[in-house]
């Protein structure tokens, strides 16, 4: 066992000069290890005598092809006292990682927290919004707010990080697994957190900057304050105003955001090692509403060098496999939050979900397969499956594993290999490659879940209306991107053709003042329904649309009923692409609002009238400057969503109004829609086509390129075979017969490993 007796001198045990880092580009595709059977973020208590057997364990990983593991220390069993680290597991797998010529990214949890840290500082728990005091049974630990804790933490991270800095193995950290105010705990009853009095204060500092006196914010919260003491976090709704509930939870995600950068900066010295975090699933499938607190992707990624997420598609906890729409808008929900910064997996799962006696559909080694080459298709940079082993113990039991608990092979252990061996010998083909740009965006809007308060939230009504509207994408073949109001604001929508705002209820007036300035500059806004009812502090404005957005689209709401169905008929068209509209009834849900409708806008839609006589107008065009912007008083894409077989018309509708702004497919799919996707990675000197069939029967399509798109010679980079496309009358051709849940990766202009 390796004891460092205090976090000075472990500082002070670190080489002079680092190991040298490898210069060839690396694409980590790897596995979960933690040393033996041992699940996360415990691990073993005796790593010297399982010495040889992890050797093995790794020696297998390598043999199949992965070319990392992802290994993880945990503050309780790694800081039994205070000052005093054991490093002893973490150190031995770094070694055995040396030898094997893996590479290791290092998870580090601290919502683990060691026994000592509770006692130290009693008043470090974290405390619901009830007023319970929650001790820590492992986790969820204590309260980052407190100072003591922080530091403390702070010194654990940096350690464990110089410990991890002595081998040549360790490429990278993972500084915070899935965050959140609490992790890995569940309540009897729903909670909030944190009402610590540490907490608090700090929400009392982020207010001070946000409105600088306390007179803005009784204006603000309609209280009558007379010193900041006296503000606490809201811990229910009332009918008068909820904007203090809006400031509170969007501190919640600043704190996350401040949070991870307090952990990244506590990994030094790490020199030009990675620092990542992952959270539970991507942003645009969580509301903020959570009492656990749940972060802004967006936010996060300004915190690390690369953020990303876990992806579970057949976890316990989901009555279904995901649907091939839920798990390509996960991947393009992180991808589209890094941008630029790229983005990895930081768990993806590896064996059948269990949880307790409730147990998933199985996972194969085709599932394996499509997920990993999905998430390249979308620009993944690394990937690790979770996990090697089974979970040995606790209500996950053996589940979620590669391999068998008594280390049998399996042949989705293999298959994943094949796949880690593609992406990792080629890794200077891959580490440069990027996705084509989007042409269309879909406004992920945190403030939308917040409409009401957290007395009648709309709940998935939001995420479904996101969904929707992707899906119909999708199902075309047309790559979107979810776009962040920080973006907007930033003149990020002028990008895009078509920008697509999905439950769009609450905005902010920068954002409202953005979209006004990218409609009169060219593009196209496609608006559902109510847009900025409310502002940012979740008043009402005055006309809806609001904040000036009713000039934008030329009318104003003029009735709102509510409903599960909402029929509406185009009697319009805008151009050709609409034109086989024309009379056919299309469905929203939830309201259905009418318009009155002023000289520069013209009707394209109505609800049903009264009597057979016309009803009021359901959906208004107008022309604004060199742009165009689109009204649908209610939420055809969450109806889609909710019943895409039923709804198909719907869908259409939706695919339609996109293709009127010129929006068309990158590649042209015949058949199989829905099922079959295709998408193009770039770089300076090599093109890839990733083609996925996401169904669970073969299917024989032809792919229809442009006429941009090169012929020859392209490459099958799993079997090597030469792949020409075939010139047709528009551009280059390829037929493809996919097997179930098959994948077809060419590539062109690189020499392959």
């Amino acid at each position: 066992m390796r004891v460092v007796l205090c976090a000075t001198l472990a500082v002070l045990l670190v080489p002079l000069s680092r190991p040298p880092q490898p210069s060839a580009p690396f694409v980590p595709i790897g596995v979960w290890y933690g040393g033996g059977t041992s699940r996360a973020p415990m691990v073993s208590r005796n790593p010297a005598a399982e010495r040889e057997a992890w050797r093995r364990d790794l020696a297998a990983i390598k043999s199949l092809g992965f070319n990392s593991v992802k290994t993880w220390v945990d503050w309780a069993s790694a800081e039994p006292e205070r000052g005093r680290y054991r490093f002893d597991a973490l150190e031995q797998l770094l070694s055995l990682a040396d030898e094997a010529g893996l590479r290791v990214i290092v998870q580090i949890y601290t919502d683990a927290s060691p026994e000592w840290l509770g006692s130290r500082y009693p008043d470090s728990s974290f405390v619901s919004d009830q007023g319970a005091r929650i001790g820590s049974q492992a986790s969820p630990g204590y309260c980052l707010d407190h100072t003591g804790v922080r530091a403390d933490m702070v010194a654990f991270i940096g350690a464990a990080a110089t410990a991890a800095a002595r081998h040549q193995s360790f490429y990278a950290v993972d500084v915070w697994s899935e965050p959140h105010l609490v992790n890995w705990v569940w309540f009897n009853t729903p909670a909030e957190f944190c009402y610590c009095p540490y907490t608090q204060a700090r929400f009392r500092d982020w207010l001070r900057r946000k409105y600088q006196t306390l007179d803005a914010v009784n204006r603000a919260w309609y209280r009558t304050f007379s010193s900041w003491d006296q503000i606490e976090p809201p811990r229910f709704g009332t009918i008068l105003s909820y904007t203090d509930l809006i400031d509170w939870k969007t501190f919640i995600a600043k704190k996350l955001e401040e949070d991870l950068k307090l952990k990244a900066d506590a990994s030094a010295p790490r020199g030009p090692r990675p620092v990542s975090s992952h959270s539970d699933a991507p942003a645009i499938m969580l509301s903020p509403l959570s009492g656990f607190g749940n972060p802004d992707d967006w936010w996060m990624t300004r915190s690390v060098d690369y953020y990303g997420t876990s992806i579970y598609p057949k976890h316990a906890a989901a009555a279904t496999p995901w649907s091939p729409v839920r798990l390509t808008s996960a991947l393009d929900g992180i991808r589209s939050a890094a941008a630029d910064r790229g983005w990895w997996i930081g768990e993806l799962q590896a064996g059948q979900g269990a949880t307790g006696a409730r147990v998933a559909t199985p996972v194969t080694g085709a599932d394996l397969r499509l997920w990993g080459w999905a998430a390249i298709s979308r620009g993944a940079r690394a990937i690790s499956y979770y996990a090697w082993y089974p979970m040995s113990s606790g209500y996950e039991s053996n589940g979620y594993g590669m391999i068998d608990l008594d280390g049998t092979i399996t042949d989705r252990a293999r298959i994943a290999g094949d796949f880690a061996g593609v992406v990792g010998r080629n890794a200077a083909l891959f580490a440069p490659l990027r996705p084509h740009p989007a042409r269309v965006a879909i406004l992920y809007n945190r403030l939308s879940y917040l409409v009401g308060g957290n007395t009648v939230a709309p709940g998935a009504l939001v995420r479904n209306s996101m969904l929707g509207i992707y899906r119909a994408l999708f199902e075309q073949n047309i790559q979107a991107d979810f776009i962040h109001p920080d973006d907007v604001v930033g003149g990020a929508a002028s990008k895009y053709s078509v920008v697509y705002l999905s439950y769009p209820v609450m905005l902010q007036q920068p954002v409202v003042e953005a979209l006004k300035a990218y409609v009169k500059g060219g593009g196209t806004l496609i608006s559902e329904a109510r847009p900025a009812w409310n502002d940012e502090r979740g008043t009402a404005n005055a006309r809806i649309p609001g904040g000036g957005l009713d000039q934008t689209f030329g009318a104003r709401e003029r009735e709102l009923r509510s409903g599960d169905a909402i029929p509406f008929t185009m009697e319009n068209d805008l151009d050709v692409s609409l034109a086989s509209l024309r009379g056919r009834t299309f469905s929203g849900t939830a309201f259905a609002e009418s318009f009155d409708v002023g000289s520069t806008a013209r009707v394209l839609a109505r609800f049903p009238g009264d009597g057979g006589g016309p009803g009021n107008p359901a959906i208004v065009a107008a022309v604004q400057g060199s742009g165009r912007a689109i009204l649908i008083g209610t939420f055809p894409s969450a109806a889609f969503e909710q019943d895409p077989d039923k709804m198909r018309g719907t869908g259409e509708f939706l695919q339609r109004l996109v293709a009127s702004a010129g929006v068309t497919p990158e590649i042209r799919i015949d058949g199989a829609a829905g099922r079959v996707e295709a998408r193009f990675l770039e770089s300076s000197d090599a093109i890839v086509l990733i083609a996925i069939n996401h169904g669970d029967t073969a299917e024989r399509v032809t792919f229809r390129f442009g006429p941009d798109i090169p012929e020859a010679i392209w490459q099958n980079m799993e079997t090597g075979a030469s792949v020409n496309f075939v010139q047709g009358a528009d551009g280059p051709t390829y037929a493809h017969t996919f097997g179930a849940r098959d994948v077809m990766v060419l590539v062109r202009g690189k020499r392959l490993r």
